[in-house]
Protein backbone atom coordinates (compact mmCIF):
# COMPACT_ATOMS: atom_id res chain seq x y z
CA UNK A 1 0.00 0.00 0.00
CA UNK A 2 1.11 3.26 -0.96
CA UNK A 3 2.92 5.45 2.40
CA UNK A 4 1.70 8.67 1.48
CA UNK A 5 -1.93 7.29 1.31
CA UNK A 6 -1.17 5.21 4.55
CA UNK A 7 0.31 9.16 6.30
CA UNK A 8 -2.88 10.95 4.77
CA UNK A 9 -5.53 8.15 6.66
CA UNK A 10 -3.44 8.42 9.73
CA UNK A 11 -3.34 12.11 10.15
CA UNK A 12 -7.12 12.43 9.59
CA UNK A 13 -7.96 9.53 11.30
CA UNK A 14 -5.30 9.93 14.23
CA UNK A 15 -7.05 13.65 14.67
CA UNK A 16 -10.39 12.30 14.63
CA UNK A 17 -9.24 10.32 17.98
CA UNK A 18 -7.65 13.28 19.42
CA UNK A 19 -10.36 15.32 18.99
CA UNK A 20 -12.61 12.86 21.10
CA UNK A 21 -9.40 12.46 23.31
CA UNK A 22 -9.86 16.44 24.12
CA UNK A 23 -13.37 16.48 24.65
CA UNK A 24 -13.10 13.43 26.98
CA UNK A 25 -10.60 15.03 28.89
CA UNK A 26 -12.29 18.73 28.94
CA UNK A 27 -15.06 16.81 30.66
CA UNK A 28 -15.96 17.77 34.10
CA UNK A 29 -16.59 14.76 36.82
CA UNK A 30 -19.78 16.47 37.38
CA UNK A 31 -21.10 15.78 33.98
CA UNK A 32 -19.39 12.60 33.29
CA UNK A 33 -22.44 10.25 34.68
CA UNK A 34 -25.91 12.54 34.33
CA UNK A 35 -28.73 11.63 32.01
CA UNK A 36 -26.73 13.48 29.32
CA UNK A 37 -24.33 9.97 29.60
CA UNK A 38 -21.44 11.59 28.64
CA UNK A 39 -19.52 9.05 29.97
CA UNK A 40 -21.54 6.46 28.53
CA UNK A 41 -20.83 7.99 25.12
CA UNK A 42 -17.30 8.16 25.42
CA UNK A 43 -17.18 3.85 26.14
CA UNK A 44 -19.47 3.26 23.44
CA UNK A 45 -17.54 5.17 20.80
CA UNK A 46 -14.15 3.87 22.07
CA UNK A 47 -15.81 0.32 22.01
CA UNK A 48 -17.04 0.55 18.46
CA UNK A 49 -13.50 2.35 17.46
CA UNK A 50 -11.95 -1.04 19.18
CA UNK A 51 -14.24 -3.42 17.71
CA UNK A 52 -14.04 -1.60 14.00
CA UNK A 53 -10.41 -1.75 14.19
CA UNK A 54 -9.92 -5.41 14.48
CA UNK A 55 -9.43 -7.13 11.25
CA UNK A 56 -11.12 -10.57 12.23
CA UNK A 57 -13.72 -8.96 14.19
CA UNK A 58 -15.53 -12.64 15.05
CA UNK A 59 -14.99 -13.65 18.50
CA UNK A 60 -13.94 -9.54 19.20
CA UNK A 61 -13.54 -9.13 23.20
CA UNK A 62 -12.31 -5.49 24.49
CA UNK A 63 -9.66 -5.43 27.29
CA UNK A 64 -10.61 -5.50 30.95
CA UNK A 65 -12.29 -4.17 32.82
CA UNK A 66 -14.73 -3.73 29.27
CA UNK A 67 -17.50 -6.12 28.94
CA UNK A 68 -19.37 -7.20 25.36
CA UNK A 69 -22.52 -5.10 26.82
CA UNK A 70 -22.36 -2.49 23.50
CA UNK A 71 -23.38 -6.37 21.88
CA UNK A 72 -26.46 -7.00 24.56
CA UNK A 73 -27.81 -3.60 23.79
CA UNK A 74 -27.99 -2.79 27.23
CA UNK A 75 -26.26 -0.53 29.64
CA UNK A 76 -22.85 -1.59 30.77
CA UNK A 77 -22.47 -3.29 34.24
CA UNK A 78 -21.05 -0.07 35.63
CA UNK A 79 -20.32 3.43 34.81
CA UNK A 80 -15.88 3.48 33.44
CA UNK A 81 -13.92 5.95 34.64
CA UNK A 82 -12.52 8.81 32.81
CA UNK A 83 -8.91 7.63 33.53
CA UNK A 84 -10.42 3.48 31.93
CA UNK A 85 -11.76 5.56 29.14
CA UNK A 86 -8.91 7.48 28.48
CA UNK A 87 -6.76 4.66 28.92
CA UNK A 88 -9.02 2.20 26.63
CA UNK A 89 -8.87 5.27 23.97
CA UNK A 90 -5.20 5.14 24.26
CA UNK A 91 -4.95 1.77 23.46
CA UNK A 92 -7.14 1.91 20.24
CA UNK A 93 -4.72 5.41 18.57
CA UNK A 94 -2.27 2.48 19.27
CA UNK A 95 -4.01 0.08 17.41
CA UNK A 96 -5.34 2.41 14.66
CA UNK A 97 -1.61 3.71 14.21
CA UNK A 98 -0.40 0.25 13.76
CA UNK A 99 -3.05 -0.80 11.22
CA UNK A 100 -3.01 1.50 9.01
CA UNK A 101 1.23 1.98 9.42
CA UNK A 102 1.77 -2.20 8.75
CA UNK A 103 -0.92 -2.19 6.46
CA UNK A 104 -0.02 -4.61 3.21
CA UNK A 105 -1.48 -4.91 0.10
CA UNK A 106 -3.28 -8.13 0.58
CA UNK A 107 -4.86 -6.34 4.38
CA UNK A 108 -5.68 -3.39 2.48
CA UNK A 109 -7.55 -5.60 -0.59
CA UNK A 110 -9.23 -7.83 2.02
CA UNK A 111 -12.58 -7.67 3.51
CA UNK A 112 -14.19 -7.12 6.84
CA UNK A 113 -16.76 -8.59 7.99
CA UNK A 114 -18.58 -9.06 11.31
CA UNK A 115 -19.65 -11.89 13.14
CA UNK A 116 -23.73 -11.77 11.76
CA UNK A 117 -22.65 -11.20 8.04
CA UNK A 118 -24.53 -8.31 8.63
CA UNK A 119 -22.08 -5.56 7.79
CA UNK A 120 -19.08 -6.40 4.72
CA UNK A 121 -16.73 -3.58 4.25
CA UNK A 122 -13.29 -3.06 2.10
CA UNK A 123 -11.02 -2.62 4.96
CA UNK A 124 -10.15 0.83 4.16
CA UNK A 125 -13.74 1.53 3.87
CA UNK A 126 -14.36 0.03 7.23
CA UNK A 127 -11.42 2.22 8.46
CA UNK A 128 -13.33 5.71 6.80
CA UNK A 129 -16.57 4.39 8.28
CA UNK A 130 -14.77 4.22 11.65
CA UNK A 131 -13.42 7.67 11.71
CA UNK A 132 -17.21 9.06 10.86
CA UNK A 133 -18.56 7.01 13.90
CA UNK A 134 -15.84 8.61 15.92
CA UNK A 135 -16.18 12.22 14.69
CA UNK A 136 -20.08 12.24 14.99
CA UNK A 137 -19.67 11.24 19.07
CA UNK A 138 -16.95 13.85 19.69
CA UNK A 139 -19.13 16.61 17.95
CA UNK A 140 -22.02 15.08 20.55
CA UNK A 141 -19.86 15.45 23.08
CA UNK A 142 -18.59 18.30 22.17
CA UNK A 143 -21.93 20.16 21.84
CA UNK A 144 -22.76 18.35 25.76
CA UNK A 145 -19.49 20.82 26.67
CA UNK A 146 -20.82 24.15 24.82
CA UNK A 147 -24.48 23.05 26.74
CA UNK A 148 -22.92 22.79 29.69
CA UNK A 149 -20.01 23.94 30.53
CA UNK A 150 -19.86 26.81 27.80
CA UNK A 151 -16.28 25.00 26.39
CA UNK A 152 -15.37 22.74 23.90
CA UNK A 153 -12.15 21.26 22.59
CA UNK A 154 -10.54 23.13 19.46
CA UNK A 155 -10.48 21.55 15.87
CA UNK A 156 -7.61 19.41 15.06
CA UNK A 157 -6.43 19.44 11.50
CA UNK A 158 -3.94 16.31 11.71
CA UNK A 159 -2.38 14.30 13.80
CA UNK A 160 0.73 15.39 15.01
CA UNK A 161 2.59 12.36 14.93
CA UNK A 162 3.94 9.83 12.10
CA UNK A 163 4.65 6.42 11.76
Amino acid sequence: MDQSLKQILWRQFGASIDMLKNAIELCPESLWDTEQQFGYNAFHCTFFLDYYLTLDPVGFTPPPPFSLSEFEDRLPERVYTKAEVLHYLQFCREKCKNLIGTMTNEIYESDWINESKTMKYNVVEILLYNMRHVQHHAAQLNLVLRENINDAPHWIRHAKDTF
